[in-house]
């Protein structure tokens, strides 16, 4: 993980720092150990969506560079201001309420620029930023943009690069920090990296192939069983064997972050073997065929996403064979399933 954060600086302008997003338990890996691994790799900022999830960061940067990037109302301004994080504001309507609360609350300005999501719009941004400057309880430390297809559009991607650098022309106040770029705009366009990036997925090394993955997904067998020609498997009866076949159940599920759409679509590795997935994926188990494994035991690791042995899956293909992306994969593993942290 410190070295995902260290390759992701590496590729930016030296003066560009680094938000390590950490949302969602740390996208499925644990909230705070990833954040004090991405600090130890260079990171200055940690960048959540909830105040809750913010809590849980404190003391592991200054409060002030732990952003809160989610949509927080109104009605929770008095614990916002209060707890001294750094908070998005999209409207007036949560700058007045946060301005109200008797302390200086720093936020970043919002600016939607077709994500269509959170921020205002482009042209309400010098008002906006206008009011921050002037309110006794309000510090503007940063400005940001979000791409919505940095992965896959260029066009797009430079249209909301130059709209939002067009409305911080027009702020007449300081910006603060200026950031635009997730994990896909900073390492396709290093050049739009301005003052810091928000980086997510390349922190966990997907979707960045100067990453590595820092995350393994594993289970056990439970139970081993010989089923015959023509006997099913798993609810819905929706596999059916077409030879005599070794079937092992492992102790993992969709609660767990089997996505139920993996029912009879890829493979596992036992001892180092690729074993299909067969049957509906079960709240709490899979069934895999290891009749080509040879000498399984109950106990025996089953990994479902990492190495064994030289072989590998990844988080990207799990998510090909999910129909879903790999941010799903990894922020859907569930929190009954142990988490082991090493250097």
């Amino acid at each position: 993980m410190s070295a995902n954060a260290a390759s992701i600086l590496a590729r930016l302008p030296r003066d560009t720092s680094l938000f390590a997003v950490v949302k969602a338990n740390g996208y499925g890996h644990g909230a705070v150990p990833v954040a004090r691994a991405a600090v130890v790799g260079g990171a200055t900022g940690l960048a959540v969506a909830t105040l809750e999830e913010a809590e849980q960061l404190r003391g592991l940067a200054n409060e002030d560079r732990i952003l809160v990037m989610g949509g927080v109302p109104p009605h929770v301004a008095p614990a916002a201001a209060a707890s001294g994080f750094a908070i998005t504001v999209s409207s007036m309507d949560v700058a007045k309420a946060l301005d109200d609360q008797g302390s200086v609350v720093p936020v970043h300005l919002k600016i939607d620029t077709g994500m269509g999501r959170f921020g205002c719009a482009p042209e309400e941004a010098a008002s906006l930023a206008a009011f921050i400057d002037k309110a006794h309880g309000l510090r503007l430390v940063g400005t940001l943009t979000h791409f919505a297809s940095a992965d896959s559009d260029e066009a797009m991607t430079r249209r909301q690069f130059d709209t939002f650098t067009q409305a911080l022309e027009t702020l007449g106040v300081d910006a603060g920090i200026r950031h635009a770029c997730n994990s896909a705009g900073a390492r396709r366009y290093p050049e739009f990296a301005l003052d810091a990036v928000r980086a997510g997925i390349a922190l966990y090394g997907c979707e960045w192939p100067e990453t590595r993955p820092a995350l393994g997904l594993r289970s056990v067998v439970t139970h081993l069983k010989t089923i015959g020609v023509g006997e099913t498997v798993g609810y819905g009866a929706t596999w059916r064997a077409k030879a005599r076949t070794q079937v092992a159940t492992v102790g993992i599920g969709y609660a767990d972050g089997v996505q139920r759409a993996r029912s009879n679509r890829g493979h596992v590795l036992v001892r180092g073997r690729p074993a299909p997935l067969i049957g509906v994926v079960s709240m709490d188990a899979i069934t895999v065929d290891v009749s080509d494994v040879g000498g399984v035991q109950p106990g025996d690791v089953v990994t479902v996403i990492g190495e064994d042995r030289g072989e590998r899956i990844t988080a990207e293909e799990v998510a090909e064979w999910s129909k879903t992306i790999s941010w799903e994969v990894l922020s859907a593993i569930g929190p009954r399933v142990e988490r082991r942290y090493s250097e």
